[in-house]
């Protein structure tokens, strides 16, 4: 499947395992800066980068679970119109917004929703999903079913910015590309031993209505497991999908006996280069060691090493 996009050889971040007894990373989408958005300083980029990164942390400092962790960083990052999430989620062809998130706990439980219009923050939604419903995907809540669940409902327009209808009509009159990245995510480790993992994305620039990627489909996009890792992927969903990215890296971890990073690595090569395919993810092992990879041009993420909040823009 080409993109469009050359794969780069991969680029690896590792963090070894804190001495807090938590862990923390989060990613903001591969690829780079949107420049429709008229929002291309770097600094706000990296201010809207920490901003979720103190949100997440916050909980497990205070020795909150992963799950609430994960879910507080990626909120951020949905009212951060910045980020292809929530406000500000990039346009289908028909020049609405379809949002889709899912989240998944390391005891094998897992929500998501897909073509979400109504839930101003869908991965809490997609919790709302795994916790008060029998389902693991809903597509199209209701905005009744979101205002049952206790959460803010809001009309389609409120996700739509200047920035985001600028960009689509410039690729409708191809006078730009169509970026196929674009999702943003966390992974958390607790002081319990907890893994949780969360994703939500606007999909891509010009998408077919109906059309859903990666992110909200566990074993894909996300995915954790207590005792060996979670994962949050970022990327051409289409080849995340094929590829089963999420669920093969923990794959080779569980049956194989790899490290996580030998196995970020292998699955990257055999699952994504082996399409043509660009994009990233970051895990936390069990130990609390942190990885950000990608073999996209950029990978916007942050993390705290040695003490210092690290942001990669």
């Amino acid at each position: 499947m080409a993109t469009g996009t050359a794969a780069r050889p991969l680029r690896l971040h590792q963090v070894a395992p804190s001495s807090t007894g938590y862990a923390l990373v989060l990613h903001g989408g591969a690829g780079g800066r949107v420049e429709e958005l008229a929002l291309d300083v770097k600094g706000q980029y990296t201010d809207g980068l920490a901003d979720a990164y103190r949100a997440g942390e916050s909980v497990l400092a205070a020795g909150g679970s992963a799950l609430d962790a994960v879910c507080a960083t990626v909120h951020e990052l949905e009212d951060n119109p910045l980020f292809n999430a929530g406000r500000g989620a990039a346009l289908t062809a028909s020049g609405e917004a379809e949002l889709d998130a899912s989240v998944m706990t390391g005891d094998g439980r897992a929500g998501a929703v897909a073509g979400s219009r109504y839930a101003r923050n869908p991965v809490r939604c997609a919790r709302k999903v795994m916790e008060e419903s029998r389902h693991v995907l809903v597509v199209a809540p209701a905005p009744e079913v979101v205002q049952a669940w206790s959460l803010e409902v809001v009309e389609p327009e409120y996700f739509l910015t200047a920035g985001r209808q600028q960009q689509l009509a410039h690729v409708q009159a191809r006078l730009a590309d169509a970026p196929t990245h674009g999702t943003v995510g966390a992974v958390a480790l607790d002081t319990t031993g907890r893994i949780a993992a969360a994703t939500s994305t606007g999909g891509t620039v010009n998408q077919s209505l109906g059309r859903v990627g990666d992110s909200p489909i566990i074993g894909a996009g996300t995915y954790a497991r207590d005792g060996l890792m979670g994962v949050s992927c970022t990327g051409d969903g289409e080849a995340f999908l094929q590829g089963v990215v999420s669920h093969d890296v923990a794959s080779r971890m569980r049956y194989a006996g790899a490290s996580l990073v030998d196995a970020i690595s292998a699955t990257v090569e055999e699952e994504l280069e082996s399409r043509e395919a660009t994009g990233g993810l970051i895990a936390v092992g069990a130990d609390g060691r942190l990885v950000v990879a990608h073999n996209s041009p950029a990978m916007f993420a942050a993390y705290r090493k040695a003490g210092r909040l690290v942001t990669l823009t």
